[in-house]
């Protein structure tokens, strides 16, 4: 395996689906001769041209209504708006037409794009460029939701996106750009909707995602040191989630932590706490514990920042409250 960054890896996949199917295109503000906003899109303006890399003007709208119709027409577009907290200039096209399509034309419609966003706080870009919006996009019926934590996964993932035939949202944590980690080399995919375990334990499940991941892995190593051995969960995507391997570690260990960096309040760890209590009550010994962001716009200045974003601390703190 290579060490690859977090962005050289979903670059690599945007260049190999792009190889792989000509008409897979990418577009949105900024991702030609700047490479994208994050540099996520480098290199790929001079190897595919214009016509396949299309520099948008600043009109979210415009790149996901257009994205819409070339994907119902039979394209497999893979747009870009630069920071989730702008979807909702293009809500009108995502939720009532990329994600009703297929049911409201009897199945016989495909809208197959992928539109990635950057997410996530942590880089001092304040309250309008730093959410976490993932719940959202999760009460949307029709839409998938991917929000991978690793390079390898980030490019297993993303090509299984592009290659499917449903709108699929692909959340990319601004903090992880630069994070590296071991991708295989060769072709490879990642199925949506299959869970990683990261970390095995038996005395405590910890499920998280994207940055958490990382925060929760650390709590983990430092929880063993104490004698408590945490399983560790990514998984990897939200919709459509893996209710069972969640299920069978929750029946080993009898005891759930939740982690996202998305407000707590109306967070999707609330839909997965509710899940774990209809369906797999009687495996737990104790109530469900969620770490998460406070109900608050997210602060630019760097110590508010860094006291408002989920840490490890956290998590130790919920997972020792068991104990």
């Amino acid at each position: 395996m290579a060490e690859k960054t977090y962005s050289q890896a979903i670059n690599e996949a945007l260049e190999e689906e792009m190889r792989r199917d000509e008409k897979v295109y990418i577009l949105g503000e900024d991702v030609g001769a700047f490479g994208g906003c994050f540099g996520v899109t480098t290199g790929l303006l001079e190897k595919f041209g214009a016509e396949r890399v299309l520099d948008a003007p600043i009109s979210e709208t415009a790149i996901m209504g257009s994205a819409v119709g070339a994907a119902v027409a039979g394209l497999r577009p893979v747009p870009e708006i630069m920071f989730v907290d702008f979807v909702g200039v293009c809500l009108d096209e995502l939720l009532n037409q990329a994600a009703k399509m297929h049911y409201m034309f009897g199945g016989k419609a495909k809208v197959p794009l992928t539109l990635r966003m950057a997410c996530g706080a942590g880089v001092g870009a304040a309250a309008q460029h730093s959410q976490s919006l993932e719940a959202f996009m999760c009460h949307i019926p029709g839409l998938k939701v991917v929000m991978p934590a690793t390079a390898a996964d980030a490019k297993g993932l993303l090509k299984s996106a592009i290659r499917d035939d449903n709108p699929v949202i692909y959340l990319e944590h601004k903090a992880l750009l630069g994070v590296t980690g071991e991708v295989p080399e060769g072709e490879y995919t990642i199925p949506l909707g299959k869970a990683d375990i990261k970390r095995e334990g038996k005395d405590v499940t910890i499920l998280a995602y994207s940055m958490m991941l990382h925060k929760a892995l650390a709590a983990a190593e430092t929880l063993a040191q104490e004698g408590i051995e945490a399983e560790v969960i990514d998984p990897r995507t939200l919709v459509p989630f893996d209710k069972e391997t969640l299920y069978k570690s929750i029946e080993k260990t009898g005891r759930l932590v939740i982690v996202h960096e998305a407000v707590k309040q109306g967070g999707f760890g609330g839909e997965i706490a509710a899940m774990v209590a209809e369906e797999c009550f009687d495996s737990l010994d104790a109530s469900i514990k969620r770490v998460a962001a406070p109900f608050s716009p997210i602060p630019f200045a760097s110590n508010l920042e860094a006291a408002y974003i989920p840490d490890e601390a956290k998590i130790i703190e919920a997972v020792k409250s068991f104990f």
